[in-house]
């Protein structure tokens, strides 16, 4: 295939954002819009490569963001979209900047909110909202999970001061990670027992993010179903908040295997590291594929696949291959455009990958280039 031929050929490491594949995400988030009339917005955090942005922009309604930066950022590259904001709480020398880029500023507690009131309400072009816990969700990590015990975010039902409701005009949740259709239209039975006499009152609801929408097993049907009826039976607006969706398997990762050797198994050493390149893979955890290779023992040759940080943990993965691998060959990680490029580091100096757009034409484009003043810059 000509695509891959071409990110082989590119300096390692790199990641490879791939404009066909954010296309065919973005086709199906404009179907759930077309549908429903509902506002999907893309999370910054997830994926946040603003060379990006124009395309997006052409089919959903805008982004979300977790702070000023990325408020900023949306305001700068976005166009003329929606950017709404949601932290768990605010600085007071960002709130007046907040207020004049964003449309919708979401608190995620009733003190926040009667900290920042009268400022807020002063300032006529934004809409207000609160963050709510209905304290369900079916995320087994704890890390991932807004609302396991003691999280400090969101309001719980018993913690609601339904007197203080005046200049609300929306209540966002966010308790999905990676999940389906089936998974939401449970949470929001019970989104609806709690809170549900409260939106009869709002101008929308927020679903959050942590929908897998774009991927093959989603059923589309089920969340145009749901969002129709709470549109209907609130008489609300309704905005959801994909991060990954925008951006699933619409990137690469490249490497370059730097050393071979034996300890027990056969190790690999990369010029990636799993610490530094694609942190979920150690904080999640999980094990990233590889074009061409299979899970270990399945194929002739295993190897155990590691960084060149000093970090022992610094461990990508264990992988068989149908030939042995050999010093300089490059290997390619598929799914690495969502949180890998916006949680990267410098651990250990590390360089940072460069990042290039491979076009729907397969064709590559460098987009940014890293180096030693970049790392220095950070410290």
């Amino acid at each position: 295939m000509k695509a891959y031929e071409n990110i082989l050929n590119l300096p390692t490491p790199c990641y490879v954002i791939d404009e066909a594949a954010l296309i065919k995400n973005l086709e199906i988030l404009q179907n759930v819009e077309h549908h429903t009339d509902c506002h999907i917005l893309l999370a910054q955090k997830a994926f946040s490569s603003y060379c990006t942005y124009p395309l997006i922009s052409k089919y959903i309604s805008g982004t979300t963001s977790s702070g000023i930066f990325e408020a900023r950022l949306a305001h700068e590259e976005m166009g003329n979209k929606q950017i709404h904001v949601f932290s768990p709480a605010y600085k007071d020398e960002d709130f007046d900047e907040l207020l004049g880029i964003c449309d919708h500023i979401v608190f995620n507690s009733f003190s926040q909110w009667k900290h920042f009131r009268n400022r807020a309400l002063s300032h006529g072009n934004v809409e207000f909202g609160l963050r709510i816990n209905p304290e369900y969700s079916e995320i087994e990590t704890d890390i991932y999970n807004p609302c396991f015990a003691n999280s400090r975010l969101g309001i719980t039902l018993d913690n609601f001061e339904e007197n203080e409701l005046e200049g609300i005009s929306g209540l966002h949740f966010h308790t999905m990670c990676e999940q389906g259709a089936d998974t939401l239209e449970r949470t929001i039975k019970v989104v609806e027992e709690k809170f549900g006499k409260y939106l009869y009152g709002m101008k929308w609801l927020n679903f959050g993010g942590g929908h897998h929408i774009t991927k093959p097993d989603y059923d589309v049907d089920k969340l145009i179903e749901i969002v129709n009826y709470i549109k209907e039976k609130y008489k609300l607006q309704v905005y959801i908040e994909p991060g990954e969706a925008v951006a699933v398997d619409a990137g690469y990762l490249v490497t370059t295997i730097l050393d071979l050797t034996k300890n027990g198994m056969n190790l690999a050493i990369a010029d990636t590291s799993a610490a530094c390149h694609m942190p979920d893979v150690l904080e999640m955890p999980y094990r990233p594929y590889i074009i061409g290779s299979e899970l270990p023992y399945v194929l002739p040759y295993t190897y155990r696949l590691g960084g060149p940080t000093c970090l022992a943990g610094d461990i990508i993965g264990d992988y068989s291959f149908a030939e042995k691998l050999k010093i300089g060959d490059k290997l390619i990680f598929t799914d690495m455009a969502m949180y890998s490029i916006v949680k990267n580091n410098t651990f250990n100096g590390m360089p940072l990958p460069d990042i290039y757009l491979l076009d729907k034409n397969g064709n590559t484009r460098l987009i940014k280039k890293f180096g030693y003043e970049d790392f220095k810059r950070r410290l």
